[in-house]
């Protein structure tokens, strides 16, 4: 293909540069304005440019692609309020018997949650988890960050949900869910289980025997620990109890005692008046005297009873009043643990249908239907299923990174108007073809370092249809295998270096800001790692990659 106009190629080369440019290093001194910024300001420039016009710059987004971005990580995020990463971080710790056990699950975990919820979102949620428990245990945090962003990043490789180039391909290629995960699945088994040995041949004597016993006495207490806080009684389960103390007990008690004084002191004047009264006298003053003091022992009699009326109905009132009381609280007490396990089954009946949902997306996706609206139609149906205001959960979306794609989709597409990658392409294709061993090393060594270069998602955008289309002259099979072998590489390509993945930036990011664990994974330590280990795994892999 012939270039384009010259001031077309350079005004072209120059939006594409400061793509670049800010897409690789956001946090340039010239101008820092980010990745999404950046990805913005190469799109307008190739409009400002002529090198793409208006119109073309709207059809130039990938609509479907932005659509499965979006689901995937609504549902991604209710997984997470369902404790989804909270049960894959217990894995972690669950009878680990020392660090070499630690960092085989940690790979294991990475690898499995990655290819379901995107590499990006497993670094995101794990980091910090994977820091303090490597901390917690006295053990070095490197190989444990290593491993989380590696394992990731092969991880990812097998669905088409598993990372943002994959998603490119999987939508421009056509390749069924099921396909995909068939025709890479072997690769990124044995890429795994490649990647762990490295690992463990790199920091074997970091991991040693005796750190080894501590690291398992330390899991299980802090295991321990944690079931304690989970199972610790809430003070609002005692909130009634204080009320018990303050009630009429205190109050009425002596009220009652005083009622039953002055009735007993009635009782005890007319008891000796009644005395008096037996007592047998000779003279008639004498039965005069006894006949008044009858008559006013009969009174005080009379009051007495009526005393004891007024006493026994004022005390069952009391007693009748306390143990209303008593009812009350207790009642109370009740209708809190009700209210308490009512809750709760909400709570995992919720939990179960954002499960089922989730499942249910991914039986979709391998049924073959729409990925882009499989994954809308499953957040929405989260969506609704909460019966809250979603506007705090759609604040979660990434959509910084939805509107970097737009950006990206325009400038990549507006560089590929000028003509030169089509250019560097004619020049490459001769030696490169997929039937041969030494053209799949050429074509595989390019996209690893374009992929670490340009990024993995734009160096997929600017060759897929081209490898693609060369394939497709050997055979329709030949075309399937070589969108999955731009798949695999472009994926794997992430681990050679600190740049060459998002995933690798979050894990770096995020464990450099954790409170109290810090740790600065520099570029050179990951490249030391990442270098054998991209070039061993890539080269394995490639001669799993199957189109069945």
């Amino acid at each position: 293909m012939v270039t384009a106009a010259a001031a077309k190629v350079v005004l072209g080369s120059i939006a594409f540069g400061i793509f670049w440019i800010l897409a690789v290093f956001p946090a340039v001194p010239f101008l820092p304005i980010g990745r999404t910024a950046g990805s913005l300001l190469g799109a307008m420039l190739m409009v400002i440019f002529r090198v793409i016009p208006p119109e073309e710059a709207y059809d130039a987004i990938d609509l479907p692609i932005i659509g499965l971005l979006f689901g995937t990580m609504v549902v991604s995020v209710f997984l997470e309020q369902a404790d989804m990463f909270k049960h894959l971080g217990k894995l972690l710790s669950w009878k680990s018997r020392g660090g070499r056990d630690l960092l085989l699950r940690v790979c294991l975990v990475s690898s499995v949650s990655s290819s379901l919820f995107t590499n990006d979102t497993s670094c995101v949620v794990l980091t910090e988890f994977i820091l303090k428990l490597a901390r917690q245990n006295n053990l070095p945090p490197q190989p444990f960050l290593l491993a989380l962003a590696s394992s990731s990043n092969i991880g990812s490789a097998a669905t088409p949900i598993g990372n943002p180039q994959n998603l490119v391909i999987a939508v421009q290629s056509g390749i069924p869910f099921g396909k995909f995960l068939v025709g890479l699945f072997p690769a990124v088994l044995v890429g795994s289980l490649l990647n762990a040995a490295i690992l463990l041949f790199y920091f074997w004597k970091i991991l040693s025997v005796e750190k080894d016993e501590e690291v398992a006495s330390t899991v299980g207490e802090m295991v321990a620990e944690d079931d304690m806080i989970l199972h610790r009684f809430s003070p609002a389960t005692m909130s009634h109890l204080p009320s018990l103390h303050s009630q009429p007990f205190g109050s009425t008690l002596p009220s009652l005692s005083g009622k039953f004084g002055s009735v007993s002191s009635v009782r005890g004047r007319a008891k000796s008046v009644d005395v008096d009264v037996q007592t047998p006298s000779s003279s008639g003053i004498e039965s005069l005297r006894t006949s008044n003091v009858s008559k006013e022992t009969a009174e005080l009699a009379g009051t007495s009873q009526r005393e004891k009326g007024v006493a026994s109905k004022r005390v069952p009132k009391t007693y009748s009043y306390q143990s209303r009381s008593l009812r009350g609280e207790s009642s109370v007490l009740s209708l809190d643990s009700e209210e308490n396990v009512v809750e709760r089954w909400k709570s995992m009946l919720w939990k179960a249908c954002v499960y089922l949902v989730a499942l249910g997306m991914l039986v979709s996706l391998l049924m073959g239907l729409n990925m882009s609206w499989a994954a809308i139609a499953a957040a929405l149906a989260l969506v609704v299923l909460d019966f809250k205001d979603a506007c705090p959960c759609l604040e979660k979306v990434s959509y910084s990174l939805l509107i970097f794609f737009c950006g990206m989709f325009i400038t990549m597409d507006g560089f590929n108007k000028t003509g030169i990658p089509c250019a560097l392409w004619d020049f490459v294709e001769p030696y490169s073809c997929i039937d041969r061993a030494s053209g799949i090393a050429l074509l595989a060594l390019v996209i690893l370092l374009l992929s670490n270069v340009a990024s993995n998602v734009p160096t997929v955008l600017l060759l897929g249809g081209r490898i693609a289309a060369s394939a497709a002259l050997i055979s329709p099979e030949e075309e399937t295998r070589a969108w999955l072998m731009l798949a695999w590489v472009s994926t794997v390509a992430g681990n050679l270096s600190l740049l060459g993945s998002a995933a690798n930036l979050i894990v770096c990011e995020q464990a450099r800001r954790v409170q109290y664990f810090a740790y600065n994974l520099s570029f050179f330590s990951h490249l030391r790692f990442g270098l054998p280990s991209t070039l061993v795994v890539t080269g394995i892999g490639l001669l799993l990659v199957r189109s069945y």
